[in-house]
């Protein structure tokens, strides 16, 4: 899709008019992992009487005027914030579908046991309580737990800490909850993503419509290829230590309740060490098709030592009412070299 010079901002939903007449800015951070996805509006209140009552769903459509927009999702309006001098509101609104009164009691904090199960039986045991419709993919789904304790926490909480655990994701999307490895979950959640090339101008420069910038790190942190987990087992009650991956060794020394969820925790390291080690942030002209998750590809206008497929970890989109659009990308290296 070839981009235009006119970007172009709409909101849909729950008083679109008022605020597309009276908006000045906008941002929305489409985030992979545990992050909400966030959509942030700045509304001018000149001239109103009164404070609107400006609650409901909303939906973001951006893109260019030449081309075409596209439909970023919707949002739940979570918070409302007025300030006097000068006299706007900053609108705040989740991709989350929560709500105040919490009628399933997902905030709630609770103590439980859980097992023997799977990964994704509990998984699919707890947000089934609170409405969502869970979508898991099948290599995390039998990933086996003999024992898990949820301590004084919200079944999000739980879920946060289990994911972490393991190196997967889980993350609401509307009234979809998603359980995945990095890179998987918008696609199990139903969202089609483009993968997208960018290329640097010869006349790069500030103040250049189509000015890139960015930086690359290689993560000191990141330099272990494999990893040491530990178990007791159960025979000898000897503690016994697994290698996965290759020297040097990140050890972990946490104790995992048997040899297979002390393999499942060392691989998923392994993963996560491979995917971090390198990143790179990217300011950009907007681009309707980056998101999350997504892969971006840097042409052979970029250094040799950036070009290659990087996974979208993170999309900040801005504009304002002077027409402008820029994205900033966050993202890490796809297929690290070992």
């Amino acid at each position: 899709m070839a981009l235009g010079f006119t970007p172009a901002v709409e909101i849909y939903g729950a008083n679109a008019a008022l605020l597309n007449h009276r908006l000045i800015s906008w941002e929305h951070i489409d985030a992979a992992g545990f992050e909400s996805d966030q959509l942030t509006l700045t509304i001018d209140l000149e001239g109103l009487e009164g404070l609107p009552s400006l609650g409901g769903k909303i939906g973001l459509m951006v893109g260019y005027r030449e081309t075409e927009m596209v439909d970023k999702g919707q949002f739940k309006v979570t918070r409302l914030t007025p300030t006097l001098f000068p006299f706007r509101l900053t609108l705040v609104a989740t991709a989350a579908p929560f709500s105040k009164d919490d009628e399933t009691g997902f905030k709630q904090r609770r103590t439980a046991s859980h097992g023997p199960t799977t990964l994704g039986g509990l998984f699919r045991e707890l947000v089934l309580q609170h409405g969502f419709s869970p979508r898991v993919a099948p290599e995390v789904s039998l990933i086996k737990i003999d024992h898990v304790d949820q301590s004084n926490e919200t079944d999000m909480g739980f879920l946060t800490r289990l994911a972490k655990k393991y190196n997967v994701i889980a993350k609401p999307y509307d009234d979809v909850y998603v359980l995945a490895r990095p890179g998987q979950t918008k696609s199990l959640s139903g969202k089609i993503l483009p993968n997208v090339t960018l290329s640097v101008t010869s006349n790069n420069r500030p103040g250049d419509h189509a000015f890139i910038s960015a930086t690359l790190e290689e993560s000191a942190r990141e330099q272990a290829k494999g990893c040491k987990t530990c178990f007791v087992d159960a025979a000898t009650g000897l503690l016994s230590w697994i290698e996965t991956g290759l020297a040097p060794f990140k050890t972990i020394r946490q104790k995992q309740p048997n040899e297979a969820e002390a393999i499942a925790v060392g691989e998923g390291e392994v993963r996560k060490m491979l995917r971090h080690k390198y990143k790179v942030k990217i300011t950009c002209p907007g681009d309707p098709r980056l998101a999350a998750e997504g892969l971006v590809l840097l042409d052979d206008t970029w250094p040799d030592f950036m070009r290659g497929r990087w996974s979208i970890d993170k999309v900040t989109a801005s504009g304002n009412r002077e027409n402008s659009y820029r994205c900033l990308i966050d993202a890490t290296c796809l297929d690290p070299k070992a």
